[in-house]
């Protein structure tokens, strides 16, 4: 493998053979007859892809047509390549009555090609005959106080250590920049899907003492002008910070004279920049605050406060009430002060608590990633109580102030809900400045060149160089499943086991195997297809039996109780109390660990937390050969649970394996009641192995929440017990390799990669998170409010989104986000303020605008795993379309703000998919004979009847540009992303020799041969087109793809499926609104509005 016949270069010259070379390399795809929906002789990849004989003949996807493209030539138009493609016209949506062509034919005859792929080296920009990226451009913003570098760190809360007085100098550096002698006019990007502020919410007064700098130039005129909106501003009392003791609502009034009061003539209290002693304060008399669109960092200290109120009506805590009597040593109790950064409704920031404090000094810096469309950021000063929290004040800082790039400082009046000072002298010091996207230069390209690229900065677990990744699609790929894939350096792809190589690891493993799981069952068989072999829980048991440490961690369900021998499987039947039940008499150690809140959080949140979040992180270590007779970790991350349900291959059969493969593996929690005879659940996952330093990090995530976890409570803290004995200390043994000694794959082989571990948990899961904040900013956590986080998986998939030059791919479980820029006011502070879903839209506008293709495919279940019709799943859909709404409406205005409307639609751009299958089940009678038969009328009998169900996608993964891929545990939604709900595990990784930067062209290497793997999995072949994904050629062609296989999924006659992939069942019109499919407002079979429902129930439970 490491044999290179030649440089890279000479590799590629060599493989790069023209069209007709091609086409001279494979014979046509003999058909008799002339059918006209045969299909046509262009030319497919060298792939082989030759599926074992099967008991349904396959249908195929009519060829594209060879009529000339029905899109217009217009400077926007596909990226020229070096196939000669055939255009297709845009296809008719599923709900449109245009007759088709036949969806049930044979499938075509495919033809082995022995030889590599031609290179397809096509330009990044439309119309410029070249495949090299442009320069990154030259950053001329004034750096961020104390910044070194021109781009500042990603992490988002850090503490400067300032040597000198409590608030820096930092000054506005107009006098020097280019930026503020003439202020950045906002493009219309600045303004997106018509955002309208609420009317209805309490507003926040804009702060007296605001610098103003030079205000940005006045809205454009025409058709295509930005929507600049009125703003409110973000009301005192929301979701996220709570708050119920304001009772003054200046709700729909535009802020005057009288809404401010008598503070336009208040001194500014801020002496020490040059440039605030000369500033006019703001009154903002007779005129509203414009919204601005905020896509890049915020960078923002908080220093300090002076002079507040105090609010403490009662004590926290009872050694508060006893430690502060009459007499008694010790300050007296007043108020805990905090504070909460918002914009355009999201808490993007929250200080630590100082407690028993009117002066407290903070200190805290923020480099926040933002892609708010605001008219205001603003600070909430709070008295953190028992209860949730208490509003002291607001200070809040227009956009239009920070806009042009500047550095503003002051010392601020802190209001109350008249406008008025909460108290004479009372006061919040603060630096903030605003770099926007172009100027950040760590997003000018994708994956960087050299031994200077780092990954994602400022992540708690750094960039590791050296190892091997194994990516996985589904537990098992049977032989001769999927076709055969050539890479570059006449590389094969090969499709990895994930569940047999899991089982291969743990037999092998001598010294340790660790586990963590949101579920865990013992009864679960790794392994189908290869005769009877041992159960998970025998096999650990035997390992353990054989000396080796053997540790599961698993999440404890609360609604799951063994009481008196009385045991209930919980609502999730997670299995977690006969699992432990299992291994109780045997070496094997079972943590049952349940999400706890810890004590620096208000009683309240503490319920929250326990009662509704998860530990959700899938992980597998084990040690494995090294050479030499040494040792070394391997570690297995992704979506997999090692449970019920999982096991699948690419074929995700309904009926046909429920007497073989899934005889004691039923699984379908979609169903109410009788299940007898009815079809299983297919389940669709993608899972990793990781080979190096990198599987070090994944064992100190384990080390971490095990000692955590197991930390004595109640009788066994007072007797001082040992809780940490259980790990090995596998520095104190002698032919175990440490992170620093792992052998490691040299950077000069092609098949190098190199890996970072990501993560969402906070420090009530882990041992070892400090509790200064000051210590945690080195360590790179955020602190919220006293509580340290890791939430470096989100900030690895915006780093990832906002780096992408080509294409996106996403398969997820759960796709919800940016809540804080839909359109509805009323769901504007639900909290679900992850940026992925606005990050996507905005990167697809930006290309727009710059005249480039590109294309984000996204892959999601067709509902959550659940019943339809249920509440929780209805709200989940709800909450899902309002995010895909948003997305359309952002992508839509960027067409019509470059007079591109007619020509293109948002989903020449972005589109949304699900998997389904059929299968005819009459051969299969009584395949399923545990339960009785369900009623005629019900859900499970109609898809039975109708052979049909959907491939639930359980997938937590993302490709971009073929070179970089994420897998891990963590949904797109706010539970996985916010860092201290559910806690998650990702990897991040790519291979140096198989980046754009490197090559000037399309990787070849292994995330491109995972993404080919998985497209041909869902669609049931492979075209030329797919070599291409960000042109309008492969997007329609894959749209018509997921077209057809709808309309045959959705059709009353049963005909087996071999392309799996639906167009997600929702109309999108050319101005990107969605509504349901006229016929299919509901889900065939099982019923339950496909755009969902709002029903009242706790919204933390469902975004």
């Amino acid at each position: 493998m490491e044999n290179n016949n030649g440089s890279p270069s000479q590799n590629r010259n060599s493989r790069s053979r023209s069209p007709s070379d091609h086409a001279r390399a494979q014979s046509p795809i003999p058909h008799g007859g002339s059918d006209p929906h045969a299909p046509s002789t262009h030319h497919h990849p060298a792939y082989s892809f030759s599926y074992p004989p099967g008991p349904y003949s396959y249908n195929y996807y009519p060829p594209p047509p060879l009529s000339p493209s029905s899109h217009p030539s217009l400077p926007h138009s596909p990226c020229s390549h070096r196939y000669a493609y055939t255009s297709l016209p845009v296809s008719p949506s599923p709900g449109s009555s245009s007759p088709g062509p036949p969806i049930n034919r044979p499938p075509p005859q495919l033809v082995a090609f022995n030889r590599p792929l031609p290179r397809l080296d096509y330009p990044l920009s439309l119309g410029v005959p070249t495949t090299k990226r442009r320069p990154p451009p030259r950053l001329d913003y004034p750096l961020s106080p104390g910044q070194k570098s021109a781009y500042s760190p990603p992490h988002y809360y850090t503490f400067p250590y300032h040597q000198g007085p409590k608030s820096p100098g930092v000054s506005s550096q107009s006098s020097q920049s280019p930026i503020s002698s003439s202020p950045r006019s906002p493009s219309l990007e600045n303004v997106i899907c018509n955002v309208q502020i609420s009317d209805s919410k309490l507003g926040a007064p804009a702060s007296p003492s605001a610098p103003a700098s030079p205000p940005a130039p006045a809205a454009q005129t025409g058709p295509f002008a930005p929507h600049f909106a009125h703003s409110n501003s973000v009301p005192f009392h929301g979701k996220n910070d709570e708050f119920n003791g304001c009772s003054d609502k200046l709700s729909g009034r535009r802020r005057s004279t009288s809404d401010v009061g008598d503070l336009k003539t208040s001194p500014s209290v801020c002496n020490e920049s040059p440039r605030n002693q000369s500033l006019q304060l703001a009154s903002y008399k007779g005129s509203s605050l414009r919204a601005l669109l905020l896509h890049g960092n915020l960078d923002i200290w908080i220093h300090e406060a002076n002079n507040l109120p105090n609010l403490d009506m009662f004590h926290r805590t009872l050694g508060d009430m006893f430690g502060k009597m009459p007499g008694s040593p010790g300050k007296g109790n007043t108020s805990d002060p905090y504070v909460s950064i918002r914009v355009s409704s999201a808490v993007i920031g929250r200080t630590f608590v100082i407690k028993n404090c009117e002066d407290p000094v903070w200190e805290q810096h923020f480099c926040v990633p933002v892609a708010h469309n605001a008219a205001e950021v603003i600070f909430h000063v709070k008295d953190s109580d028992v209860v949730g929290s208490e509003l002291i004040g607001v200070v809040a800082i227009p956009v239009e102030q920070i806009h042009s790039g500047e550095v503003i400082k002051g010392a601020y009046p802190i209001l109350n809900s008249n406008g008025k000072p909460v108290k004479q002298g009372a006061v919040l010091s603060l630096t903030i400045q605003y770099t926007p996207i172009d100027k950040l230069v760590m997003y000018q390209q994708g994956v960087g060149a050299g031994p200077e690229y780092i990954g994602v900065p400022g992540t708690y677990f750094p960039l590791r160089r050296g190892g091997t990744v194994t990516l996985y699609q589904d537990a098992h790929v049977p032989d001769g499943c999927l076709p055969n894939l050539m890479l570059d350096n006449e590389m094969h792809y090969v499709h990895g086991k994930c569940w047999f190589d899991i089982f291969q690891a743990i037999s092998q493993a001598q010294r340790l195997i660790y586990i963590t799981g949101w579920s865990v069952w013992h009864k679960v068989q790794l392994i189908r297809d290869a005769g009877p072999t041992e159960s998970l829980g025998h096999l650990l048991r035997s390992k353990s039996q054989e000396g080796v440490r053997v540790l599961l961690l698993v999440w404890d369900d609360p609604t799951s109780r063994n009481i008196l021998g009385i045991q209930t499987d919980g609502l999730m039947a997670t299995h977690d109390e006969e699992t432990r039940k299992f291994f109780k008499h045997s070496s094997v150690q079972v943590q049952l660990c349940s999400r706890n809140a810890g004590k620096r959080h208000s009683w309240a949140k503490q319920k929250e937390i326990e009662a509704i979040y998860t530990h959700h992180q899938k992980t597998v270590m084990v040690d494995a050969a090294a050479g030499n007779g040494k040792r070394k970790i391997i570690a297995f991350v992704g979506g997999l649970d090692l449970c019920d349900g999982r096991y699948d291959n690419p074929y995700h059969p309904l009926f046909r394996t429920l007497q073989t493969l899934h005889k004691d593996d039923y699984h379908n929690p979609c169903f109410a009641g009788n299940t007898g005879g009815c079809l299983r659940e297919p389940w669709h996952d993608l899972h990793s192995k990781i080979d190096g330093p990198a599987a070090y990090d994944v064992l100190a995530n384990f080390e971490e929440r095990w000692l955590r976890a197991a930390k004595p409570k109640g009788v066994s803290k007072v007797k001082g017990n040992a809780y940490d004995d259980a790990l090995l200390r596998l520095e104190r043994i002698q032919d175990f390799l440490t992170v620093n000694d792992v052998p490691s794959v040299d950077d000069d082989n092609p098949e190098a990669w190199h890996v970072q571990i990501f993560r969402s948990i906070d420090s009530n899961s882990v041992k070892g998170f400090p509790k200064d904040p000051k210590i945690a900013q080195s360590m790179n956590l955020v602190c919220r409010k006293n509580v340290m986080i890791d939430m470096s998986i989100h900030e690895a998939y915006v780093k990832a989104i906002r780096s992408a030059q080509h294409y996106i791919y996403i398969e997820n479980q759960y796709f919800i986000g940016s809540s804080f820029n839909w359109s509805q006011t009323q769901y504007k502070d639900l909290g679900a303020d992850n940026l992925i879903p606005i990050e996507i839209a905005l990167k697809i506008a930006e290309k727009i605008r710059e005249n480039q293709r590109f294309a984000v495919y996204i892959v999601i279940p067709m509902w959550p795993e659940g019943i339809p019709t249920g509440a929780a799943t209805q709200r989940i859909l709800y909450w899902q379309n309002k995010t895909m709404q948003n997305m359309y409406q952002t992508v839509y205005n960027a067409l019509v703000e470059t007079g591109l409307e007619t020509a293109f639609s948002p989903q020449d751009y972005l589109n949304f998919f699900c998997l389904g299958n059929r299968e005819a089940c009459g051969i299969y009678e009584n395949v399923n004979g545990t339960g009785a038969p369900p009623p005629a009328n019900s859900p499970q009998a109609q898809s039975r009847n109708n052979g049909r169900f959907m491939i639930y996608v359980h997938s937590k993964g993302m490709i971009v540009d073929d070179e970089y891929v994420i897998i891990g545990s963590a949904n797109i939604n706010q539970r996985s992303m916010d860092g201290g709900r559910d806690t998650e595990i990702a990897m991040g990784a790519y291979q140096p020799h198989h980046t754009w930067a490197r090559n000037n062209s399309a990787p070849r290497g292994q995330v491109h041969g995972y993404r080919m793997s998985l497209w041909a999995e869902h669609t049931g072949t492979i075209e030329e087109c797919f070599f291409q994904p960000e042109s309008l050629e492969c997007v329609s062609r894959v749209r018509t793809m997921g077209e057809l296989n709808w309309k045959q999924y959705s059709a009353k006659e049963v005909s087996e499926m071999r392309g799996h992939l639906m167009k997600y069942p929702v109309d999108v019109d050319r101005k990107g609104k969605i509504k349901p499919i006229p016929g299919f407002e509901e889900f065939p079979d099982v019923g339950g509005k496909i755009v969902g429902s709002c029903f009242g129930i706790q919204e933390n439970l469902t975004i």
